[in-house]
């Protein structure tokens, strides 16, 4: 018998790492925070507690390794540019919709029980993940609309360009479920546009 073919080959660095949070991430997603153990984690990562020690000191640190590069692996949607701020929002949330709304269970169910233990909430998870990548996407669009004549800018405070889509994660949360088209533009239609013209 060979015994080179059969010893696993050895994975180190950015290899290592992703199997490592891959499977821990499947065990939350799995059993919750809860059950996540650094022995439940390096067995299904095929390598070793010590290992996984090495790199984080604590669950806690691990589990929000884990979530952060579940969030970061999700794309931030294609930015639009239709020539309109009503359809880019508009189309951005649709986009966001097709792409997100389907994880939000789960995503629920992981966090709720991270938060239940260590009180980290959605929004830190959510900052590490994409940090100004979300927030730069909106501003964009905002900004072409103000260069366009669409927008008053005295109006756009930081919470008038997050509104729409803190609407948008609000039902996301609230329903479990992806927006309808109406719900999507009666934000757009009722909400945001009124506040910047």
């Amino acid at each position: 018998m060979d015994l080179e073919k059969e010893r696993p080959r050895r994975r180190h660095g950015q290899e290592l790492e992703d199997a490592i949070l891959d499977a821990a991430w499947s065990q939350l997603a799995e059993t919750g925070y809860a059950g996540l153990t650094f022995e439940g984690v390096a067995e299904r990562a095929n390598t070793s507690r010590p290992v996984i020690y090495r790199r984080w000191r604590d669950r806690d640190e691990l589990a929000s390794a884990a979530i952060t590069r579940f969030f970061a692996r999700q794309s931030v949607p294609e930015l639009p540019d239709t020539g309109s701020l009503r359809s880019d929002l508009l189309e951005l949330m649709r986009r966001a919709n097709d792409n997100r709304a389907a994880m939000i269970p789960l995503l629920v169910t992981v966090i709720s029980s991270y938060h239940a233990e260590t009180g980290h909430s959605f929004a830190e998870l959510r900052e590490r993940a994409f940090g100004e990548r979300s927030r730069n996407s909106i501003s964009e669009i905002f900004d072409r609309a103000v260069a366009r004549g669409e927008v008053d800018p005295k109006r756009l405070t930081p919470r008038v360009r997050d509104v729409a889509f803190d609407l948008f994660r609000h039902d996301l949360l609230m329903t479990l479920r992806p927006l309808s088209e109406a719900n999507m533009v009666a934000i757009i239609d009722e909400v945001v546009l009124p506040l910047v013209r």
